[in-house]
């Protein structure tokens, strides 16, 4: 009996104990290794947007592979360590198959959320919806609102958002119903300026096509604009006042700040020009120019 138990120790428990140790440092090392390749991608990415430039499309989805890459190498090396493990203690893995197949059928019914985020995460993936870094707005099917943040970090089951408020929005994969990217590829500034319709809008167009043939001249600023910006003419009429469109075209994600520029000082040329007019209004889409 006694030779039994060293038997036992010997090649059955002391096995599982260095399987289930190798199956940490394995863990570690993932850890280890993700952590600093998320470390490098974010360094090239935060020197990219401090220059005024845009992180690259790659770098972007590396940085996203990377968790995913993460996450199933530490679920795999799991588990195969737990087969490996009951191998080795000497419990037939067959006798475990029915049971197994009740517990998962059990989970399968209860974790269907779980399931579908997986998915979800998948294809996110897969079709390189969007990545770390990337501008984008949740809503609902067929509206223009919703919540609009940077991706912070994006796994197989959840994305982060930091909204510009600061605050952190975390939402399971499955429950994305519609996304609009606003950082990918390029992004477009489109401002509405309301004029009176007693002002010579010859004038007013004119002084407008001066605003942003300065703003495409300047040496920070046309580093974040694609092309030549445009005064569309009359978008429309309203009662007392006629909407000048002006679009400009710009790096991915830098919508935003190149149409307060241009705001800033449309108003301010429109004021000392003696035109007044009510409060400027603005969006900021991507689409086809």
């Amino acid at each position: 009996m006694h030779w039994l138990r060293d038997s036992w120790f010997d090649n059955s428990l002391i096995p599982a104990v260095v399987i289930l140790l190798g199956a940490g440092l394995i863990v570690r090392l993932a850890h280890w290794a993700g952590a600093v390749r998320r470390r490098d991608l974010d360094t090239r990415i935060k020197k990219a947007i401090e220059s005024g430039l845009v992180a690259s499309e790659g770098a972007k989805r590396s940085r996203a592979l990377s968790e995913a890459i993460e996450w199933v190498v530490v679920a795999l090396t799991f588990f195969l360590a737990a087969i490996l493990v009951l191998e080795r203690l000497g419990l037939p893995l067959t006798t475990l198959v029915a049971p197994a197949t009740v517990i998962g059928i059990g989970l399968g019914f209860g974790a269907q959320q779980l399931v579908g985020d997986l998915l979800a995460g998948f294809f996110l993936f897969a079709e390189h919806q969007f990545a770390f870094g990337d501008v984008i707005r949740l809503s609902m099917p067929g509206q223009n609102t919703g919540i609009t943040g940077t991706v912070e970090e994006i796994t197989l089951r959840v994305t982060k958002l930091r909204t510009a408020q600061g605050e952190l929005v975390i939402v399971p994969n499955s429950a994305l119903r519609q996304v609009t990217n606003l950082s990918k590829d390029w992004s477009r500034a489109v401002i509405d300026i309301p004029v009176p319709v007693d002002e010579d809008l010859e004038q007013v167009t004119g002084l407008l096509r001066e605003v942003i043939d300065a703003i495409a001249n300047d040496d920070h600023w046309r580093t974040l604009i694609l092309g030549e910006p445009v005064v569309a003419g009359v978008e429309s009429i309203e009662v007392g006042y006629v909407q000048l469109r002006l679009i400009a075209r710009t790096l991915p994600g830098r919508q935003f700040e190149v149409g307060r520029e241009i705001r800033l000082r449309a108003a301010t040329a429109l004021r000392s020009a003696g035109i007044t007019s009510p409060p400027i209004g603005d969006s900021a889409t991507k689409g086809v120019p």
